[in-house]
Parts: structure tokens; C-alpha cells; sequence
């Protein structure tokens, strides 16, 4: 067909605690691959907007945010787009189930973990959530009043506290070089 991306589509799951740079790297990757692919980023903020309006923020909630958003993700998947998720989803278990739909489906899937201490956490929150939280004022703060599950074996580690979004942008690319999932980098 005319005008598809001669790759395939992928998913490329970014999970992170609030703050820790998941959009920063989703919209400098998205740039560098949108001239080779079709590229659509699933904002978590964005999608809680507009497709998982009402959900609130306990665990069943957040699950459900999480499931959308990978349906979302596989459909256009299968489109040959190369799918960019950015939220939170805390839980390891909602995020395997997002990774074994996907790959069921043939759609290959790349978790990207942003990483960054509470403390740097804490300094980069305009908005001061983290602080509040951490007085109690906020409930079910991800990390702090309630839980956030790191993955046990991400394809990619980024330390946003320490790297350069640059540095990690290079390794995310090259993870989906190494796949074949690109030709840039």
C-alpha cells in the first residue's frame, strides 16, 4: 500500500514516576524517528483527558487507564505506526499484561524505564506535588503514598538525574536499531 512505513509498527512503553522525564525523551525521540515512521505519543496526561476521563487514581482505576492506553497502542500498532506511550503505569503487573497483548499480537514491545531519585524528583517539581505529598496533603501519590513497581528488566534504563536527555535518546535508538525496528539513529 501506498504511503505505509516500509517498517513495521512498534510500541515503545515508557514507565517512570511523575517528573522523571518520560515526555522530555517521548517528544525528542518522536522527533528523531518521524521522518522515517508514523509516529503517535500517547501522553498519560493527555489520554486521561480525553480517554479515561472519570477514571480516578486507585489501583483498579489506574489499571484500567493503563489498558486503554495499550488497546490504544496495539491498534495503531498494527498500522505500522510506531507507538510512543509515556505514563506512569505504576504497576508491573498492568504493564506485562500491555507487553503480553502486544506481543501475542506480533507487535513487538520496548520498555523504556526513566529513572530518577526522589530527591531530584523533588527538585525538578515546579508545581511542588512532591512536597505535598510527602506532608501527606496529597493521597495516592504514585512513589510516595501509593506504590510504583520499577521494571525488573526494561529494554532500556535511563538515568534522568544523571544523563543527558541526548545520551539517552542515543540508547533508546539504538535498542530499536538492534530490533530492527528503525533505520535511524
Amino acid at each position: 500500500m501506498a504511503g505505509l512505513d516500509p517498517l513495521g509498527g512498534f510500541i515503545l512503553w515508557f514507565t517512570g514516576m511523575s517528573g522523571a522525564g518520560k515526555s522530555t525523551l517521548s517528544t525528542a525521540v518522536r522527533r528523531r524517528l518521524e521522518g522515517g515512521h508514523s509516529v503517535e505519543v500517547l501522553d498519560g496526561d493527555e489520554v486521561r483527558t480525553f480517554l479515561s476521563r472519570g477514571l480516578g487514581f486507585t489501583r483498579p482505576d489506574r489499571e484500567e487507564n493503563i489498558r486503554r492506553i495499550g488497546y490504544v497502542a496495539r491498534v495503531l500498532a498494527r498500522h505500522r505506526v510506531a507507538v510512543i506511550s509515556a505514563a506512569i503505569s505504576p504497576y508491573r503487573e498492568s504493564r506485562n499484561e500491555v507487553r503480553r497483548l502486544a506481543t501475542e499480537a506480533g507487535i513487538p514491545f520496548i520498555e523504556v524505564y526513566a529513572q530518577a531519585s526522589l530527591e531530584a524528583l523533588v527538585q525538578r517539581d515546579v508545581k511542588g506535588l512532591y512536597k505535598k505529598a510527602l506532608a501527606g496533603e496529597i493521597p495516592h501519590f504514585t512513589g510516595i503514598s501509593d506504590p510504583y513497581e520499577p521494571p525488573e528488566s526494561p529494554e532500556v534504563t535511563v538515568r534522568t538525574d544523571s544523563e543527558t536527555v541526548e545520551a539517552g535518546v542515543q540508547r533508546i535508538l539504538a535498542a530499536l536499531l538492534e530490533r530492527g525496528l528503525t533505520a535511524q539513529r
